[in-house]
């Protein structure tokens, strides 16, 4: 939008002057450490300020854009400030943007009815973030378990795989083996279990024990560097969830929606879990919608007074969110996933072994392995950003290439022309 500095100053000097007033120009480098004196130190940032974003695109302070390679750890599927998002929060904001549960609205179950029939389950919970649904998913099933299956109380356990992530509320870490999420924040909750990522073996031996209710896993784990299991891995993990009576729960928070080139991850599988956890591009990042997804045997166990939130489920969220998958649905977004994920991963399979030890993914749910023995994975993230493409690290040797689902050939073919002449100068 704006070219340079002055471009930006001829831009505020025309509007009104009270909001001018409002406007003082800074450089990235003054964003940066405003943040760091003011804002918490829980982040370790790539050292970019951003203040515009458009499809795949955004932009820093000085107008430097660049390829959103992470798309708000795949919260903005539908491209930054898609029209038919913004164009439905304004109208509802003009209508009604919150009450509470205490009262019915006439748009949450809209909401409820689109999600249910896109997705072929009974009912829907609404939440706010990913976090909260995966724990309303864990109470869910602690609840099935004493109710329907016949655990003993307060004995129920609930397995998740090694290299999770879900969040980092003290349920969630709890599940980690990241030592920076859970160290010095003990105790921990109690009847959680970690098991190997795709091992069916492994699975089956935990599955034995009666008093597991279920076992929650990602179909690909994301923040574990895109680990994509092996093929048959998620039928198995039906199979035996079934023999044993145990919920599966698949953690979509980050893999659905489209990522990966299918509405739900599971569906390259030909699978159906008990129950779906989703967030992020549920709303397109425009705002925090996440939900819970089961059937009504599991579902109605939950009864008035044992679960709520302040905003889960309110108007101006549930207006989002169906314009939200109405975009994904009509734009053809997983399909296009599918195809443009095929087209960057054949150019990844091309950059230089001796820095790219190894591609990972499906569809548009990518990630590069460095050879740390070479060079550090932030030196090339580093270079990356400098070169005009965005990503971040995780576990300090993948880099993810996720973004947003409205990415085309030509836009997939000139960010990894960037990419190959940064990583060819390493």
């Amino acid at each position: 939008m704006f070219k340079s500095a002055n471009c930006l100053s001829n831009y505020i000097k025309k509007v009104h002057p009270i909001a001018r007033q409002s406007i003082r120009l800074i450089s990235s480098e003054d964003v940066i450490q405003r943040e760091l004196k003011y804002g918490a130190h829980n982040y370790d940032p790539v050292p970019v300020a951003l203040c515009r974003g458009k499809g795949v695109y955004v932009w820093d302070m000085e107008g430097k854009r660049y390829f959103d390679f992470l798309s708000g750890y795949s919260a903005t599927n539908q491209g930054h400030c898609h029209p038919r998002l913004i164009a439905a929060m304004m109208d509802q904001l003009n209508v009604l943007y919150h009450t509470s549960r205490a009262f019915h609205t006439d748009i949450l179950g809209q909401f409820a009815e689109k999600l249910c029939k896109l997705l072929k389950y009974d009912k829907m919970l609404p939440m706010n973030s990913g976090n909260e649904a995966g724990e309303v998913a864990c109470k869910l099933a602690r609840k099935w378990g004493y109710d329907i299956k016949g655990i003993p109380k307060n004995e129920a356990v609930v397995l998740f795989a090694n290299g999770n992530y879900w969040g980092r509320s003290l349920a969630a870490i709890s599940t980690s083996d990241d030592e920076d999420s859970y160290e010095g924040y003990g105790p921990f909750m109690p009847g959680f279990k970690s098991i190997p990522y795709d091992d069916v073996n492994a699975l089956e031996e935990a599955l034995k024990n009666p008093n597991v209710c279920a076992f929650m896993v990602e179909p690909i784990q994301g923040e574990a560097g895109v680990i994509v299991p092996q093929k048959g891995y998620l039928k198995k993990v039906r199979e035996l969830c079934t023999k044993y009576n145990v919920l599966w729960i698949s953690d979509e928070v980050q893999a659905g929606l489209g990522r990966t080139g299918k509405m739900l991850c599971v569906h390259h599988d030909d699978v159906r879990p008990d129950m779906v956890v989703l967030g992020k591009a549920l709303s397109g990042g425009l705002y925090p919608v996440s939900a819970v997804l089961a059937d009504d045997p599991i579902m109605l166990v939950m009864t008035p007074g044992s679960h709520g939130s302040t905003f889960g489920g309110n108007p101006l969220g549930c207006r989002v969110a169906i314009t939200a998958l109405d975009v994904l649905i009509e734009e053809n977004l997983p399909e296009n996933a599918l195809k443009m994920g095929e087209l960057m991963r054949s150019r990844l399979q091309a950059l230089p072994k001796r820095i790219v030890k190894e591609v990972r993914g499906k569809g548009l749910f990518n990630a590069i392995e460095i050879n740390t023995d070479v060079i550090s994975a932030w030196d090339v993230c580093l270079a990356l950003k400098k070169s005009g493409v965005l990503t971040k690290m995780t576990h300090n040797k993948n880099l993810r290439l996720s973004p947003a689902l409205v990415i085309d050939a030509d836009q997939v073919n000139e960010a990894m022309d960037l990419m190959e002449i940064t990583i060819k100068a390493l």
